[in-house]
C-alpha cells in the first residue's frame, strides 16, 4: 500500500482530529495492534503459548532416574504404548514426553502422524495412575504449543474436558501441567479461549488462586488467565470477563514479578476494548492505585503492561480518564518519560497524548504537573516512535485546549520541535504536526498574535519547510501545507496582519506593540 494513504484505524483517527467544534470523545485514539506486533515486543510477557522443556541434563539423582533417562525410539514407542505391560506403558508414554520437551526441533508431527494423541488423552482417565496421567499431560501440553493444526489435533482427541475435570486432581504438578495445557489451548486463539471457558475452566482456577499456591505454581495460572482474556476479535464474553475480574484483583497484589506481569497483560487486554469492559476494570477496588503504584516498579516487564492497562483506560470516557488521575498518576510520569527503554517512554507519551484529548480540566492536570516540557523535551530529543506519540499528545491538546493552554505550548518551545518534524517522510505524522501548527495558529490569530508566531517560525525554519511540503506527493499534505501559505504567509495575509487595529474610543488607529521577542516566548 502507498505510503501517503492513510490506512484502517488511522483513516479514523484522521477524519476525527480536526476538531474545534467536534466532541473531544472523537480525539481518543485506540492502539491499533496486531496479536503479532504485540508478541514481537517482548517475548517473555507477551508468549501466547509455551512448551515445558526438561531444565537441564544435570546428573539424575538416583539409579532409576538414569534408567528412566532412556529415551525409546519412535518404533518401540508405538509398539509398547498400547500394550498391557503397565511398566513398559508409563516409560513409552515418558518417552514421548522427554521427546517433545527437546528443547530445538521436538517432533510434534511425528508423534501426531503415529496416532498418539488419542493414546495420550485415554491416559488422562487413568485415575489411579497419576505418574501415567501428568506424563500424558505433559506430552499433550507441549503438542499443544506447536501449531494451530497442532493444538486443533488435541482438542479434537477430546483433551479439555480431561484437562479441566483434572484441575480438581490431588496431585499438585498434575493440576499444574493441566493449567498450562489449557492455558496453551486458549493461546491458540479467539474460538480456542471461548470454547475452553465453555466447559468450566474459571471456576477452578478461581479456587486455584485462592488456596494460596506457591508463586511457580500462580504463574502458569496467571498465564492462563492472561490468554483467557487476550484476543479482540472476537473479544470473550463479558460474562467470563466479569468471572476471571475477582482472581485478577488477588492476583494483582502478589509480590512475584512474572505472577504480576502477566496480571498486568490480562487487565490490559480486557481494557483494550469497549467502554464498558474498561468499566468492569475501573470498578474493582483497588486495581487503579495498584496499576499506578506498579508503574514505580523497577521491573521493565511489569511497568511495560501496567502502563498499557493505564493507556487503555484513558482511551475511555472523560470519567473513565478521571478516574485515573484521580489515583495520582500524573506524579508517576517524569519518570517514564524518562525512562531509559525508549518502549515505556513511547507507551508514556501515548497515554498522555489520551489524556490531553480529554477535558480542559484534564488537560491542565498534565500542564500542572509540569509534563509539557518532558513531552516536548521527547519531541526534541526521543527516539522516532515516541516522538510520533509525543506529536499527538502536543497537537490533542492545541486541538481541545484554551487559548492560555495553547499560548504555554508555544512558550514551552513546541514550535521548533514540531517544525523539525516536518521533514518526516511519515505522512501520517505529516498530518498530525500540520494540524497542531494550524492549532496555533488558529489560537494565535484568534487574539492578534499572528504575527509573532508567523515570525517564531521562520526563525526555525518551519516556513522554509511548509513550503516545501505544498509539493508532496500526498494530497491532504500538501492541501494543508498550502493552506498555512495562503491564510499566514502570503503578501495577502502579511498586509491583513500589518493593518493597524481601530480604537474604537479615540476613533484612532494603534500597532500591536506587545509582542516580545519570537525566541524568547510570548503570550498570546
Amino acid at each position: 500500500m502507498a505510503e501517503n494513504t492513510p490506512t484502517g484505524g488511522h483513516t479514523a483517527r484522521f477524519s476525527a482530529y480536526k476538531n474545534k467544534g467536534r466532541d473531544i470523545e472523537d480525539l481518543r485514539r485506540r492502539r491499533v495492534e496486531t496479536s503479532v506486533e504485540l508478541r514481537k515486543q517482548k517475548k517473555e510477557e507477551t508468549l501466547l503459548k509455551r512448551r515445558n522443556v526438561e531444565v537441564s541434563d544435570e546428573e539424575p539423582p538416583s539409579p532409576l532416574q538414569e534408567q528412566n533417562k532412556h529415551v525409546m525410539s519412535m518404533p518401540e514407542i508405538i509398539a509398547g504404548i498400547k500394550g498391557k505391560d503397565s511398566a513398559v506403558v508409563l516409560k513409552c508414554t515418558e518417552s514421548v514426553r522427554r521427546l517433545l520437551s527437546r528443547e530445538k526441533n521436538p517432533p510434534i508431527e511425528r508423534v501426531i502422524e503415529a496416532g498418539l494423541v488419542n493414546t495420550l488423552v485415554t491416559f488422562l482417565d487413568a485415575n489411579d495412575k497419576p505418574n501415567l496421567q501428568f506424563e500424558a499431560a505433559w506430552a499433550l501440553t507441549n503438542i499443544a504449543s506447536g501449531t494451530s493444526e497442532q493444538t486443533q489435533v488435541v482438542v479434537r482427541a477430546g483433551a479439555v474436558p480431561h484437562f479441566v475435570r483434572l484441575l480438581s486432581s490431588p496431585s499438585m504438578s498434575l493440576v499444574e501441567q493441566c493449567v498450562w495445557a489449557l492455558g496453551n489451548i486458549a493461546g491458540d486463539g479467539a474460538e480456542m479461549r471461548d470454547m475452553i471457558t465453555s466447559h468450566g475452566i474459571i471456576e477452578p482456577l478461581m479456587r486455584l488462586v485462592d488456596m494460596g499456591a506457591p508463586a511457580s505454581f500462580l504463574r502458569n495460572v496467571t498465564w492462563t488467565f492472561s490468554n483467557l482474556c487476550r484476543n479482540k476479535n472476537p473479544p470473550p464474553k463479558m460474562k467470563a470477563i466479569q468471572a476471571c475480574l475477582p482472581a485478577l484483583r488477588a492476583l494483582i497484589q502478589h509480590p512475584d514479578r512474572e505472577v504480576l506481569a502477566d496480571t498486568c497483560w490480562a487487565l490490559s487486554y480486557i481494557t483494550d476494548g469497549a467502554n464498558q469492559q474498561i468499566q468492569e476494570v475501573v470498578d474493582l477496588p483497588g486495581v487503579l492505585p495498584r496499576l499506578v503504584e506498579l508503574l514505580g516498579s523497577t521491573d521493565a516487564s511489569v511497568v511495560t503492561p501496567a502502563l498499557r492497562t493505564i493507556g487503555n483506560i484513558v482511551t475511555g470516557d472523560d470519567c473513565q480518564t478521571q478516574a485515573v488521575l484521580d489515583t495520582g498518576v500524573l506524579q508517576m510520569m517524569p519518570g517514564l518519560l524518562q525512562h531509559s527503554k525508549n518502549s515505556i517512554k513511547k507507551e508514556a507519551c501515548w497515554m498522555l497524548s489520551n489524556v490531553t484529548a480529554g477535558s480542559t480540566e484534564q488537560i491542565q492536570a498534565v500542564i500542572n504537573h509540569n509534563l509539557l516540557p518532558l513531552l516536548i523535551d521527547v519531541l526534541c530529543t526521543g527516539d522516532f516512535k515516541s516522538q510520533k506519540e509525543a506529536t499527538w499528545a502536543v497537537t490533542n491538546l492545541t486541538s481541545g485546549g484554551t487559548t492560555e493552554q495553547i499560548s504555554y505550548v508555544v512558550q514551552c518551545g513546541a514550535l521548533k520541535p514540531l517544525c523539525d518534524l516536518l521533514v518526516s517522510k511519515d505522512t501520517k505524522l505529516l498530518h498530525v504536526l500540520l494540524d497542531g501548527i494550524i492549532n496555533i495558529l488558529e489560537a494565535a490569530d484568534k487574539v492578534g498574535q499572528t504575527e509573532p508566531v508567523c515570525m517564531m517560525m521562520e526563525e526555525v525554519a518551519g516556513l522554509d519547510k511548509i513550503e516545501q511540503l505544498q509539493n508532496h506527493e500526498n494530497v491532504q499534505v500538501y492541501k494543508k501545507a498550502y493552506e498555512i501559505i495562503e491564510k499566514y504567509f502570503s503578501e495577502e495575509g502579511e498586509d491583513k496582519e500589518l493593518a493597524p487595529e481601530s480604537n474604537e474610543e479615540s476613533a484612532q488607529y494603534q500597532f500591536n506593540t506587545n509582542s516580545i521577542n519570537p525566541t524568547q516566548g510570548f503570550n498570546f
